[in-house]
């Protein structure tokens, strides 16, 4: 499982950060980085990407 960020689609919610903080950082500008390119398969990756309130987070 590899994950794909569009920043320009980020809000910088949290969701994602919250769910999964070994994966997914707010950095300092607002927007989701992503610390784990390819991540375990986890239910709470899974979850992140389905909690983002503008799609700008994909699993491939």
């Amino acid at each position: 499982m590899r994950v794909h960020v569009d920043r320009e689609l980020c809000v910088g919610s949290g969701a994602c950060e919250m769910l999964a903080p070994d994966v997914f950082e707010v950095d300092d500008d607002g927007a989701v980085q992503v610390l784990q390119d390819e991540p375990d398969d986890d239910a709470a990756v899974r979850d992140a990407v389905s909690q983002c309130p503008t799609g700008a987070i994909a699993l491939g």
